[in-house]
């Protein structure tokens, strides 16, 4: 006669059985659903770094923000561009006389006389800036004149020409060729340094790319290793229920390995989480159009990982980083600006003296051509030269800019050092974690051989009574666990490699690009 309690523990388990075996089939029937047609692109990780050079909107803002750097250049070279001015006039003049005029009244007035004069003219005048800090200045001035009546002048009308340089050429304050291009090449270090700028975004937006499209071949191939996970334990339950139906395995071997397929399940969803959220991300780096974001795309990574060692000095990669490292090209060119800055606000110190000349021609005519000719034959000439000394006392101003602009040299003098030690530093770091990840593998590989060989056996020992399903189960999910080490060990190691490439600036290469 059979206990009722055992019944009753039998009816529980075969109920709890046909609810485990409805879910795992609710969840398989869930993953196995036909998916809708999906658009689908193979995708290399040199297609992703070319997209992304081309899309991303931070290299677009880096691009447009050199060229602005690159306008401040000319900017500051306009400086010394001439200036030339063109002025035309006309001028009449009807004024009352209350005194003689030579040439035109007599000796005394008898009554209000009319002065009726008009005058016309051109003045063309070319200015510029020279390199040594002082100027010219260029005029050429004919007029015509012409008073109505009776006079006895000379020529009526007559035209008169007038040809003036003047120069000035500060002497101390404001001095020298280099002095005056200072701001010139303080907008060629800063487009420079703008360069280095939008190299360094360059270069991180590439190492971005890079670890996304790795961490969505992880992504993929972790869905690879929970799918085969899937079918050991299908299989298993398969088996098991094939046990239990001949009475040769209980039924608790049955709900282990029905529990085992809906975790298993499970684990399919979130890896198939993953691929989609590493897809996006990855997209969102290419920048596509929003309808194009809108749209289900499949990205199919093609490139295999990488899992050979490569030959790494430690010195060499310090050495190469030194040299090619945005940040401290960036930093020595800010370096270079502060020492031109403080050069400048120290020649500010000194005092105003300035030399100035002037020199001029003239002549006077009938006509225009007669007056021309006497202007520049020389006989009526004019010169004159001199200097002009200020200093303001005290001169606080110069002063306290000159201290502050040494401040800001130490500043930077200090910030390049600091640079390059975090550069030593952070190489040093990337050459460590590429061979801890290499040896990573090599362990990972060790590990996931004798979980391999251990399910192996433990399944032997399954088929002639000797195990349980829980062992099994237990293996299974072991060598799962040490496919899943291995892979991320794999991929950690090229995330290494391109963490590396990033350090030492050299990530351009490893694509054949070159900025211009």
């Amino acid at each position: 006669m059979t206990n009722p309690i055992l019944r009753g523990c039998l009816f529980i388990g075969s109920a709890a059985a046909l609810l485990l075996w409805t879910a795992s089939s609710s969840f398989a029937l869930e993953v196995n659903k036909p998916v809708p047609t999906e658009r689908r692109e193979a995708m290399s990780l040199a297609d992703a770094v070319l997209k992304a050079l081309q899309n991303n909107l931070d290299i677009h803002i880096g691009r447009q923000t050199k060229e602005s750097r690159l306008a401040d250049i000319i900017i500051e070279q306009a400086k010394f561009d001439p200036t030339v001015s063109l002025n035309g006039q006309y001028n009449r003049q009807v004024a009352p006389l209350n005194r003689p005029i030579l040439g035109f009244t007599g000796s005394n007035l008898q009554d209000i006389t009319k002065f009726d004069q008009n005058t016309s003219g051109v003045t063309a005048d070319i200015t510029q800036n020279l390199p040594t800090g002082g100027n010219y200045d260029i005029n050429y001035s004919p007029q015509r004149s012409y008073v109505s009546g009776t006079n006895t002048f000379l020529f009526n009308p007559a035209w008169t020409g007038g040809l003036a340089l003047t120069v000035t050429q500060p002497l101390l304050k404001n001095f020298g060729t280099a002095l005056n291009q200072t701001f010139i090449s303080i907008a060629q270090n800063n487009a420079t340094v703008e360069g280095h700028v939008f190299l360094d975004r360059v270069l991180t937006v590439i190492a971005t790319v890079e670890q996304t499209f790795w961490e969505m071949v992880f992504a993929n191939e972790n869905l690879k290793v929970a799918q085969a996970a899937l079918k050991a334990a299908e299989e298993l339950l398969a088996s098991n229920r094939a046990k239990a139906k001949a009475g040769v395995m209980s039924i608790v071997d049955v709900l282990q390995a029905e529990a085992a397929v809906a975790s298993r399940v499970e684990q399919i969803l979130v890896a198939e989480k993953s691929i989609r959220d590493q897809e996006d991300q990855l997209r969102r780096l290419l920048n596509p159009a929003e309808e194009e974001l809108r749209q289900d795309l499949r990205l199919i990574p093609t490139d295999p990982p990488t899992t050979s060692l490569e030959a790494i000095s430690l010195q060499e990669a310090i050495d190469i980083a030194m040299e090619r490292r945005p940040e401290i090209l960036q930093a020595g060119k800010n370096v270079e600006t502060s020492e031109l800055n403080t050069k400048f606000a120290k020649n500010q110190i000194l005092p105003t003296l300035s030399f100035q000349g002037t020199m001029g021609l003239s002549g006077l005519g009938a006509d225009y051509g007669d007056a021309t000719r006497r202007n520049f034959g020389g006989d009526f000439y004019n010169y004159g030269a001199g200097l002009v000394f200020s200093y303001p006392l005290g001169n606080r101003s110069a002063y306290s800019t000159f201290n502050k602009r040494q401040l800001e040299a130490r500043n930077a003098q200090a910030s390049l050092q600091s640079v390059r030690q975090q550069v030593i530093v952070g190489v040093r770091e990337a050459v460590r974690r590429v061979h801890t990840d290499f040896k990573r593998i090599e362990t990972t590989r060790s590990a996931r051989i004798m979980a391999e060989k251990q399910l192996q056996a433990e399944q032997e020992r399954l088929k002639v009574g000797l195990s349980t399903t829980r062992f099994v189960l237990d293996f299974q999910r072991d060598l799962a666990t040490a496919q899943g080490n291995e892979l991320r060990a794999v991929l950690d190691y090229n995330k290494s490699l391109s963490n590396l490439a990033r350090n030492k600036a050299t990530t351009l290469e490893r694509y054949s690009l070159r900025l211009e």
